[in-house]
């Protein structure tokens, strides 16, 4: 099993971020990799089980269920159910944490998953840096949060 984790501090609240992140089927309005996405079955989009569907810029199609969603935790878990690349049992789970002393958020975004072996470490590589951090950095941007 392969843990990828990366974590980042946001300059602001954390009910302002868990706005944003909240929505399951959002991501497509903030993160760069991801063009269209939609709730299979009309379903909303904090439910669990959801599954929802979406297109990358690439044109690649990916399929996510959402596993888990907490309000009071700020939290959420979700796994991959298709995806073109190698990436076998994904689990993932984003976490919001409150940096109380300067009302910021601490942002854990982690996941697992198994791979063959010879790809390993370039998965690594693409979901820390071109998911998560990727999404750390869109995320400043979309909410005017600076470098």
């Amino acid at each position: 099993m392969v843990k990828v984790l990366r974590s980042t501090i946001l300059p602001a609240p954390v009910e302002a971020v868990w706005d944003v992140l909240r929505d399951f089927n959002g991501h497509d309005r903030w993160h760069p990799a991801v063009a269209t996405s939609q709730i299979e079955r009309g379903r909303e989009a904090d439910r669990v089980g959801s599954v929802r569907k979406f297109r990358l810029g690439d044109g690649s199609e990916l399929r996510e269920q959402l596993l888990a969603l907490s309000d009071v935790d700020a939290s959420y878990s979700y796994c991959l159910l298709e995806t073109p690349i190698p990436l076998f049992n994904y689990v993932s789970h984003v976490r919001l944490i409150p940096v109380t002393d300067a009302d910021h958020t601490f942002w854990q975004w982690e996941g697992q998953f198994t791979t063959f072996a010879e790809q390993k470490d370039a998965l690594v590589a693409k979901v820390g840096n071109d998911i998560y951090q990727a999404g750390f950095d869109a995320i400043r941007a979309d909410m005017g949060l600076g470098g």
